[in-house]
């Protein structure tokens, strides 16, 4: 015990001198020039710690359809997030990004900083773009063609989503997100959304609603009630992959180390805890439930996890964790529409709560650091809601009429594994 204590005494005493020692480092730079560039170095290490965890969250998208589809499709699930992350990072990278952000990547290294801090930037915002088609891959699942959804989830990455991005967060923000600018005078605050509840889980859970109608449901889904998700194990390991990563989805948000928020992580956490108990007992102990309900409550705290008491953000994320569980029962049972993994109350429902409680539960008079107006952020996520709804029916309603949007009865049948990617899941097994 004694040598274990000496060595744990040890490591902190090299943990403090280390500390120590950066803190001169700083300190002393400052005079030469050296400051500025630690300053900027740290940065562009803390933007990349958050850009390498939400990549590892769309791990937890890919796992949490693998264990929620049939094992028939778990190749295409793996398949479609990995290829969609790909085909987003070229299509925003060249198309998006510059929309967004008035930036273009087109020109010599020179000219983009030191320590290739836009290229991190870049690296950060393409997760949040990237969850858009891994948000409706999880809606559309088991009958979907590949690369006609490929071909949307590039459309709204490439134009749509980066158009919701530059009205709020980016290069053309000041009607909504400037606090001089329309929204801000007419009601007495701009839009607050720090980390995407409305602009990315609003706007993909919106986006995927449409092609859900559109597609149908799966062949005997309500004819026998017999389809089951295949693994509660992958389920529950995809999302705890998002979980953890979401840390850094919403933590890095800061967008830079002197500007990151302790209170930002306790709030996920409280939210985290509150989507799963309320999910939990709602559902009735429902396995899929309680881990989708975590989800809920991370997806709703997005928006206002800089502003809530924590105890606030507990609530935030229980009454998400309770919308999701009855939207879900809703949507899929009562009025019939196959949702597989339930993206549309998840992300959908979910983020526009996340959005319009950012301006009640972000106020002063709550215990929130205030700054926050309930009819901006009522009007913002209407209407964002409202866009997605219109561009996704658009895209699919085009793509349906032309080169059609789901796989033929045959290839449903013997699952998309054997149909789009000639091989099973467990090859073996086949013998």
């Amino acid at each position: 015990m004694g040598k274990r204590a000496g060595g744990l005494c040890t490591k902190l005493v090299l943990c403090v001198g280390l500390v120590v020692l950066l803190s001169c480092s700083v300190a002393f730079g400052a005079e030469d020039g050296t400051g500025d560039k630690l300053a900027s170095s740290s940065d562009v290490f803390f933007i990349l710690i958050g850009a390498v965890m939400i990549l590892a969250m769309h791990g937890g998208f890919a796992f949490l359809e693998v264990g929620s589809v049939r094992k028939k499709n778990q190749v295409n699930a793996l398949n479609k997030i990995i290829c969609e992350w790909s085909f987003s990072t070229l299509i925003y990278f060249l198309i998006g990004y510059p929309i967004a952000r008035g930036v273009t990547f087109l020109v010599p290294i020179a000219q983009m900083g030191e320590n290739g801090f836009e290229y991190v930037k870049f690296f950060l915002l393409l997760g949040f773009a990237a969850c858009i088609p891994a948000i409706i891959s999880g809606g559309v699942a088991e009958r979907a063609k590949f690369w006609t959804n490929a071909l949307a989830g590039g459309i709204f990455v490439g134009l749509v989503y980066p158009l919701i991005e530059g009205a709020t967060w980016g290069n053309f923000n000041t009607f909504l997100g400037a606090e001089s600018g329309w929204l801000a005078t007419t009601f007495g605050a701009p839009f607050h959304d720090f980390a995407g509840s409305v602009v990315v889980h609003a706007t993909g859970g919106w986006l995927a609603l449409p092609a859900i109608l559109l597609l149908g449901p799966r062949l005997k889904r309500y004819e026998e009630n017999a389809i089951k998700v295949s693994s509660i194990p992958f389920l529950a390991l995809g999302s705890w992959a998002l979980i953890v990563g979401w840390f850094g989805f919403n933590v890095m948000s800061a967008g830079s180390l002197e500007a990151i928020s302790g209170l930002v992580a306790i709030n996920s956490l409280m939210a985290m805890a509150g989507g799963t108990i309320a999910a939990l007992f709602v559902s009735r102990n429902d396995a899929g439930f309680v881990h989708n309900g975590a989800l809920a409550g991370l997806v709703a705290i997005c928006a206002g996890s800089d502003l809530y008491h924590p105890i606030a953000a507990l609530v935030v994320g229980a009454i998400a964790g309770a919308l999701f569980v009855f939207l879900f029962n809703t949507e899929t049972e009562k009025w019939k529409i196959d949702d597989v993994l339930g993206v549309w109350p998840l992300h959908g429902v979910c983020g526009a709560w996340g959005g319009i409680a950012a301006g009640i539960f972000g106020l002063e008079a709550l215990g929130g650091k205030g700054g926050v107006c309930f009819f901006s952020q009522l009007l913002v996520t209407s209407a964002i809601v409202i866009v997605a709804l219109a561009a996704s029916t658009v895209v699919y309603g085009l793509f349906k009429v032309t080169v059609g949007i789901r796989l033929d009865p045959h290839e449903e049948m013997i699952g998309a594994d054997l149909a789009v990617h000639q091989i099973e899941a467990c090859p073996e097994e086949a013998f």
